[in-house]
């Protein structure tokens, strides 16, 4: 329909000017401030409508201007219209152009077929009525598009009343918009992954990439252009070879499958439970279950199917398969290496070598097991342990000589001991019996083991005869002998005692002690 070039007001004055005949077209037109021609299709388009000037003071505004500005009746066309929607549809499929399918339109429409020009321009009009979101094309099993909704839905503690909000997690495909929701606690890293790894194993396969937000979360150090994954989605990625292309921060447009997704779940999911009380994550998964089949079942308003039936169509066959096995969901935190080369997780203590002693390292928790890794590298692994106080040891985490003092118990050392001789294994039992714990008898019995190495067997064994005959069975005691050479004398030979001592007036003598 055209549209007038000037106002009304001016149109109205046009024809009343024209109606009194005393003036040119040139001179009306420079009066009102308009072109020559302008005047003249004012004119030209009164006199084609008839309307002159007595009848346009009787019509308002509107009706005078549908009477000189008509729309041109359309043309019948010998053309036939393509199919916008098959188009559409056609194209989510991988390697599926327009010139391909205009050549199965032409083919199958010879003599009646658009050029592939005006069959383009006529495909791009009819998609820009579409949704914004649905006017990008995607591959089918291309890619999953992950976020969570700004809506949360009340919990309620049955045993205390406490109400909690469960954040709710919506993953989207790009060809086929297949959605798929579920509940969590939270939105840390480990929700974040589970409701990923839900996701794989509700569509039953992999897609090639996956699009998520960049939270703190998931994302180590968000950026524009290079962010650095967090340590448990480089997992994830890895397990499932999954390539992940998280969007531009602040930037919608990126994942907009994705909010149009959240936009439904609120809407068919979310809405219809708000009135329901939820007193467990798992009873709000199962509801929320059931309602997804009703929203992946709903038909498109301008396209052909559902999101289930586009979902088996165009991206279930192109799915790659799932791995063998589940990922194990790991948690990870950072510690230090204590002096006593343990690092310390939830009261309990591990050991790592004991080299890394004062190093940063990180821990790896999984639902069994507690992995110590140093420079993205596995240095130490354990069977999750939770006694408080408690101490998880590997040998070879240990120095030689802590490793050295580990292995013996009071069998081995006594053991040790008879094979020297009677009075070695005599002393080794007195230092087992005689202490308040047999392990404060292991450092003396090691120096025993020492002077054996120095001295040899037979003279220790002679050695701890003498002392045993003193009454002095002690490590201490033992290595004097051994230093002097007592234990070459016979027990029943006297032992030097020291000389007397000269008299003078400065030695007291016993008398003055009385």
């Amino acid at each position: 329909m055209p549209t007038p070039r000037v106002t009304m007001s001016k149109i109205r004055h046009t024809l009343q000017l024209l109606h009194a005949g005393a003036l040119s077209t040139r001179q009306i037109g420079a009066a009102l401030g308009i072109s020559k021609s302008t005047v003249s299709e004012i004119a030209s388009y009164a006199r084609v409508a008839g309307v002159d000037w007595a009848l346009a003071q009787t019509l308002s505004d509107e009706e005078l201007q549908a009477r000189l500005y008509r729309p041109p009746v359309a043309r019948e066309s010998r053309h036939l219209e393509p199919e916008h929607a098959h188009i559409h549809q056609e194209l989510r499929r991988p390697g599926v152009t327009l010139q391909l399918l205009w050549e199965e339109y032409q083919h199958q429409h010879a003599g009646q077929a658009y050029k592939y020009s005006a069959f383009c321009e006529k495909y791009k009009a009819w998609a820009r009525s579409l949704q914004r979101s649905m006017r990008q094309t995607h591959e089918g099993g291309d890619k999953l598009f992950v976020d969570y909704a700004g809506q949360t839905v009340p919990v309620v503690d049955a045993s205390t009343g406490e109400i909690n909000q469960a954040q709710i997690f919506v993953a989207v495909l790009g060809a086929s918009n297949y959605t798929y929701a579920c509940a969590t606690p939270s939105q840390k890293a480990v929700d974040w992954v589970a409701s990923i790894i839900a996701t794989l194993e509700f569509i039953g396969g992999v897609p090639r990439l996956l699009v998520p937000d960049q939270p703190r979360a998931l994302m180590a150090r968000p950026d524009r252009y290079e962010p650095t994954s967090h340590r448990l989605l480089e997992e994830l990625s890895v397990h499932y070879s999954l390539a992940v292309m998280p969007a531009r921060p602040a930037k919608p447009r990126d994942k907009p499958k994705v909010e149009v997704g959240v936009q439904v779940v609120e809407r068919w999911i979310l809405a219809r439970l708000r009135h329901q009380t939820f007193f467990s994550i798992a009873a709000l998964n199962r509801a929320i279950a059931a309602l997804l089949v009703d929203l992946n079942q709903r038909a498109f308003k301008k396209l052909p199917g559902n999101r289930a039936s586009a979902f088996a169509e165009l991206d279930a066959p192109l799915l790659r398969p799932l791995p063998p096995t589940r990922m194990p969901i790991a948690r990870f935190k950072p510690a230090r290496v204590n002096i006593d080369y343990h690092v310390e997780l939830d009261g309990h203590y591990y050991s790592v070598p004991h080299a890394l002693v004062g190093e940063a390292v990180e821990l790896r928790i999984t639902a069994g097991t507690v992995e110590v890794l140093h420079g993205n590298k596995r240095v130490a692994a354990h069977a999750l342990n939770p006694r408080k106080g408690a101490h998880t040891t590997t040998p070879e985490h240990m120095p030689a000589s802590h490793r050295a003092h580990l292995q013996w118990t009071p069998a081995k050392l006594i053991a040790w001991g008879e094979r020297v001789g009677v009075a070695t294994a005599a002393v080794v039992r007195w230092q087992m019996e005689h202490r308040a714990h047999p392990e404060q008898g292991y450092r003396s019995c090691l120096g025993l083991m020492r002077l054996g190495r120095e001295y040899g067997a037979q003279r220790l064994e002679a050695a701890c005869a003498r002392a045993q005959s003193i009454r002095s069975p002690s490590y201490k005691s033992i290595a004097s002998i051994l230093s002097c050479g007592l234990d070459q004398r016979a027990l029943d030979a006297p032992i030097p005692t020291q000389a007397s001592l000269p008299l003078h007036e400065n030695v007291r003598g016993p008398g003055y002690y009385h």
